[in-house]
């Protein structure tokens, strides 16, 4: 069984930052890609930034330049440092892994985490 677990959603003022961890554990042969979404209240969840494991990443517009995502891959775990922090950035966020769980999986499937709170006061 693959769990992702999350940590670092709290709650802070415009302009703070804050740094997600989430780390993926179980019976995984290799993972791909990993990275995150976010869900603000009554929408629908989008990409905020990926990882892949050739070391590329890509973020969606509205945090480039404020968001940085990184990988360790010993450890499986995927960080993404958020700084100037806005309230519009208010939402769940959701890690992701793209992974094979044996080496004769033709495809990669995808895992998530259970979601940590991030909020972003004015």
């Amino acid at each position: 069984q693959v769990q992702l677990v999350e940590s670092g959603g709290d709650s802070v003022q415009h302009g703070g930052s804050l740094r997600l961890s989430c780390a993926a554990s179980g019976s995984i042969f290799s993972i791909r890609a990993m990275g995150w979404f976010l869900q603000p209240p009554g929408k629908q969840r989008e990409l905020v930034a990926a990882a892949v494991g050739s070391g590329g990443s890509n973020y969606a517009d509205s945090v480039k330049g404020r968001f940085t995502i990184s990988r360790d891959n010993a450890k499986n775990t995927v960080y993404l440092k958020m700084n100037s922090l806005k309230p519009e950035d208010t939402a769940v966020y959701y890690c992701y892994a793209d992974l094979k769980l044996r080496y004769s999986d033709v495809t990669n499937d995808r895992y998530w985490g259970q979601g940590t709170q991030v909020t972003v006061s004015s």
